[in-house]
C-alpha cells in the first residue's frame, strides 16, 4: 500500500489525490499512465515519474544472467567428499552445501555406517566441523574412533578429528527444531529414512509420504549385497533422484572398509527405474 515516507517525495497530500483515482497500492502506480495521472489529479508529471523510479528500484527484482548466477554457485557451494570413492561418484563427488541429502534403507542396510563413515572423513580429512544429530541412540563414540584409526594412527589427529564431531541428541520434534534452528551459514545436510511397505503395491518405498519426498535434492538408497560370495559390509547403492545425474545406476560400497571395490555399472530393471530427475520444487 502506498503510504507517507513509503519514498522520498511520496507525501501524503500526493497519496490522497492517487487514492481519489483508484491508485492505491505500489503495483497501481508503476502500472498507470503518468500522464493521464498527473493530468487528472493535477499532480507534477516529473515527480510522478521519480517517485515511480524509486519505487521500482526499492520493490523490484534485478535481472540475472545465467553466467551471473553459475558464477555465484561456484562461490558459494562447497562439495564434500564422504570418503567413500563409489558413493562419491553417484553423489557427483560429494555432499553439495545448500542441499539435503537422503539415505534410505531398511534396518541393517548401513545407513548409520554410511553417516559415521562421512563424519569421520570430513572430520579428519577435510577438518571441517561436524553437527551429528542423533535421534535414536546409534551413536557411540568408539565406532567413531574406529573409523579414524582406520585413517591414522596417530592419537593427537584421532582426538582433534573427534572434537570436530559435535553430538546433539534429539528424541523428539521440538528437540530437533531447536537443534535446526541454530544452524547457520552454508551446511551440507545428510539424513536418513526408513522403508516401509506401500499398502497397495506391497512394494518397499521410502517412508515420510510424498511431500518430504520434495525435500531432499538426492537420493540414494541402500541395500544388502546379495550372493554367497558378497561380504558382509557390502551394500548396493541406488540412485534414485539427483539434480545433476541420470537415476538408475548402482554401485558397490564397502561400508566395514575405507576402500571400494569395482563398480557395477550394470543396473538390473527390478532394482531401479532408470531416468532423469530433474529439479523439483517445493509447495509452499
Amino acid at each position: 500500500m502506498l503510504r507517507a515516507g513509503l519514498c522520498p517525495g511520496l507525501a501524503e497530500d500526493m497519496i490522497q489525490l492517487l487514492r481519489s483515482r483508484g491508485i492505491k497500492t505500489v503495483v497501481d502506480l508503476v502500472s498507470a499512465d503518468l500522464e493521464e495521472v498527473a493530468q487528472s489529479c493535477g499532480l507534477s508529471y516529473k515527480a510522478l515519474v521519480a517517485v515511480r523510479r524509486v519505487l521500482l528500484a526499492q520493490f523490484s527484482a534485478f535481472p540475472f544472467n545465467g553466467a551471473d548466477l553459475y558464477e555465484e554457485l561456484k562461490t558459494s557451494t562447497a562439495i564434500l567428499s564422504t570418503g567413500i570413492g563409489s558413493l562419491d561418484k553417484l553423489l557427483d563427488a560429494g555432499l553439495y552445501t545448500g542441499e539435503v541429502t537422503e539415505i534410505v534403507g531398511g534396518p541393517g542396510s548401513g545407513k548409520t555406517q554410511v553417516c559415521l563413515c562421512v563424519a569421520a572423513n570430513v572430520a579428519h580429512g577435510l577438518q571441517q566441523n561436524i553437527l551429528y544429530i542423533d535421534s535414536n541412540g546409534g551413536l557411540t563414540a568408539s565406532r567413531i574412533l574406529q573409523l579414524l584409526q582406520a585413517r591414522t594412527s596417530d592419537e593427537e589427529e584421532q582426538a582433534r578429528a573427534l572434537q570436530r564431531i559435535q553430538v546433539v541428541h534429539a528424541f523428539d520434534i521440538f528437540q530437533m527444531l531447536n537443534v535446526l534452528q541454530d544452524l547457520r551459514g552454508a551446511v551440507a545436510q545428510q539424513v536418513t529414512n526408513h522403508m516401509t511397505r506401500d499398502r497397495d503395491s506391497g512394494k518397499l518405498k521410502p517412508a515420510l509420504g510424498r511431500s518430504w519426498s520434495f525435500v531432499p535434492s538426492t537420493r540414494i538408497v541402500l541395500s544388502i549385497g546379495e550372493g554367497a560370495g558378497a561380504p558382509g559390509s557390502q551394500r548396493t547403492v541406488c540412485l534414485t533422484k539427483s539434480p545433476r545425474l541420470p537415476t538408475g545406476f548402482q554401485e558397490m560400497v564397502d561400508i566395514g572398509t575405507w576402500g571400494t571395490p569395482e563398480p557395477s555399472p550394470v543396473l538390473q530393471e527390478d532394482d531401479c527405474a532408470v531416468g532423469w530427475e530433474g529439479e523439483r520444487h517445493q509447495d509452499p
